[in-house]
């Protein structure tokens, strides 16, 4: 019971990083960001990879030792659902992780970043995208923690 309940407290540890560390970078990235804004958005972006690793390692954890089984989750559509959710907003964050790696230089030079128009806007619609799809999975998690079927 003790191991269940740390296991469940990390899901929710990771589960909010990956919320928290996705909705600062929503928020902060601009067409200009200063030179602490993108430092702080390369180490959100890292800390949000980081999290959704965790998130993914411990609810794997609890699916097949900590919960209700993999009989009760394969049978889940709205498992299913919150899982590819989940690959997709991990699909979509590969190009705003690259752009944010790809300032390493210039950061560690005390320079700002200069990000083309088109860049910003792609990076933009990406991260309120995963926003958008992050509140879908959340949906989806609770759905299927009531046990809900389509």
């Amino acid at each position: 019971m003790l191991a269940s309940s740390f296991i469940a407290f990390l899901h929710f540890v990771f589960a909010f990083g990956v919320v928290a560390t996705l909705f600062f970078e929503w928020l902060t990235f601009s067409r200009t960001p200063t030179l602490r804004e993108a430092k702080l958005l390369a180490a959100a972006d890292r800390w949000y990879g980081a999290f959704a690793g965790g998130l993914l390692a411990v609810g794997a954890l609890r699916v097949v030792y900590f919960e209700k089984g993999w009989e009760f989750y394969k049978a889940m559509p709205f498992f299913h659902l919150k899982l590819t959710l989940f690959v997709v907003i991990g699909l979509l964050s590969i190009y705003p992780t690259i752009s944010f790696a790809r300032w390493k230089s210039t950061l560690q030079a005390g320079q700002a970043p200069q990000i083309p128009e088109t860049q910003y806007q792609r990076i933009s619609r990406l991260l309120s995208l995963q926003m958008l799809l992050l509140v879908l999975l959340t949906l989806s998690a609770s759905l299927m923690a009531k046990g809900l079927r389509f």
